[in-house]
């Protein structure tokens, strides 16, 4: 579907623990533990505090750009601020530059919570992974600036703007490179469970490019520094971030160079390379709705499309956001044996993404087209008829619903059900999506995602489920 859409599916994982009673990355077993009903009250109150940081968080940083948005129009003009937000989104095409380490970090890590050695072995050998990976991308980035004719394939016609087209993409690159391992630590302590200090953090490094931008413009800076207050404030809050959390709150576990492991470094590019393959085809079955729309009904009802796709992605949003806060609480239950609390929670989870996803999208379907109207304007309903608002619905609640449970297997790195899965609804819903747009017009399109999903997602993610929770139980 929509791009913020394929956010709401969470990333799948290799397998580091598909044996019998959990184990851990490093290869050694560790005992299931006794589940207390102090240790399932701790777990529901992380994920529920988790829950409502990260709602907290999500909605400063979505403020945040709405705040300084027009500021930055009327001080950049519109083709500097064209130009900063076509790069921008350049560096979001970019999103796989990690490897997949980042969660494939925060995998491994649930499953280390009691041993804090190889848990700073982890840490270490993911930086030190990811620093070499920025630095090439950043050698190459200074090579290739120069040499790239930047104002003219951004059709930048001021001369003033063309100047500075350069230095404008190596500022925007450059942070979202330096970024590339900083933002490790934003893993790390959702892995320990430590959800609302990464969340204030966040939070913080949004305020922080809010208050520098503002105050850059009221004080006459040169447009360039703006732009670089905007993009810099991220990672350096990141790097503060790690600096005080490794060197005055969690010493134990500092990262160092003598704790990069190669074996290690091997077993984290082996299980980020799968997170890639398999997110990049998640992504491909989940964005090629607009260009099919372009092709069979025109540019302009993509374009339609594409609108209210970005209306009911504000459901994606809540499902990711709960997803990565369960996600390392179901592996470290699961790593200690604790399989009642991660069914039990499952449970719950379904039915709380069912109960919120299902009543705003009943809401949307009702008042979707005043919404577009208020929002956007100049879109006539009858372009958008109603089925095509159930549909879209009706396929977030079966993205919502399923979720969780694909949550399970990505806490433990099960890969193989949601491989079959996604490759089979590439294939199906591409075709059937094809035929429903010829057949029924634009209400085919989401008719045909959720007819595909049911028969080839929903199977593979069951299937999933049960193999996950199996491997918690003990032997």
């Amino acid at each position: 579907m929509t791009r913020a859409a394929s956010r709401a599916v969470p990333e799948p994982v290799a397998s580091v623990a598909a044996v019998p009673a959990a184990a851990s990355p490093a290869g050694t077993t560790v005992a299931p533990a006794a589940p207390t009903p102090a240790a399932s009250k701790d777990r529901d109150r992380t994920v529920t505090v988790g829950i409502v940081a990260a709602m907290v968080a999500k909605g400063i940083g979505l403020a945040a750009p709405l705040v300084i948005t027009p500021a930055c129009f009327r001080y950049l003009g519109d083709q500097r601020y064209g130009l900063w937000m076509a790069v921008t989104a350049l560096t979001g095409m970019a999103w796989f530059a990690d490897l997949g380490l980042g969660n494939g970090l925060l995998t491994r890590l649930s499953h280390l919570v009691d041993d804090p050695r190889q848990q700073a072995r982890e840490v270490s050998t993911a930086f030190a992974t990811l620093g070499v990976v920025a630095a090439a991308l950043l050698v190459g980035l200074v090579l290739v600036v120069p040499v790239v004719p930047w104002a003219a394939l951004f059709n930048v016609s001021d001369p003033g703007v063309a100047a500075e087209a350069s230095v404008l993409v190596l500022l925007c690159f450059g942070a979202f490179m330096v970024n590339i391992p900083l933002s490790l630590i934003q893993r790390i302590q959702y892995a320990r469970g430590q959800v609302v200090q990464s969340n204030i953090w966040q939070s913080a490094g949004a305020l922080t490019a809010m208050a520098a931008v503002l105050g850059t413009i009221a004080v006459g800076w040169r447009p360039l520094a703006v732009i670089a207050c905007a993009v810099l404030a991220v990672p350096a809050t990141n790097l503060l971030n790690c600096v005080t959390y490794f060197w005055f709150q969690d010493r134990g576990r500092r990262p160092g160079p003598r704790l990069v492991h190669r074996a290690t470094a091997v077993g984290l590019l082996r299980l980020g390379l799968r997170f890639f393959v398999l997110t990049t085809m998640s992504a491909i079955a989940l964005n090629v709705d607009s260009p099919l729309v372009a092709n069979v009904l025109g540019p302009t009802t993509a374009a339609h499309y594409a609108v209210v796709g970005k209306l009911f992605g504000v459901l994606s949003i809540f499902v990711g956001l709960v997803g990565m806060t369960v996600w390392p609480v179901n592996g470290t239950a699961l790593a200690r044996g604790e399989v009642a609390w991660v069914r039990r929670n499952t449970r719950r989870m379904v039915l709380l993404y069912g109960l919120i996803v299902g009543t705003v999208g009943v809401g949307l379907v009702g008042y979707g087209h005043r919404l577009i109207d208020l929002w956007v304007g100049g879109i006539d309903s009858t372009e958008i008829p109603v089925t095509v608002l159930i549909g879209l619905a009706s396929w977030s609640l079966l993205i919502a619903v399923t979720s969780p449970l694909i949550l399970v297997q990505n806490s433990i790195g099960l890969l193989r059900p949601q491989f079959v899965g996604w490759a089979t609804f590439l294939l199906l819903a591409t075709a059937l999506k094809i035929w429903g747009l010829r057949q029924f017009g634009l209400a085919g399109l989401p008719a045909a995602a959720c007819v595909a999903y049911v028969l080839t997602m929903l199977p593979a993610v069951l299937v999933g489920y049960r193999r996950a929770v199996r491997t918690g139980e003990p032997t």
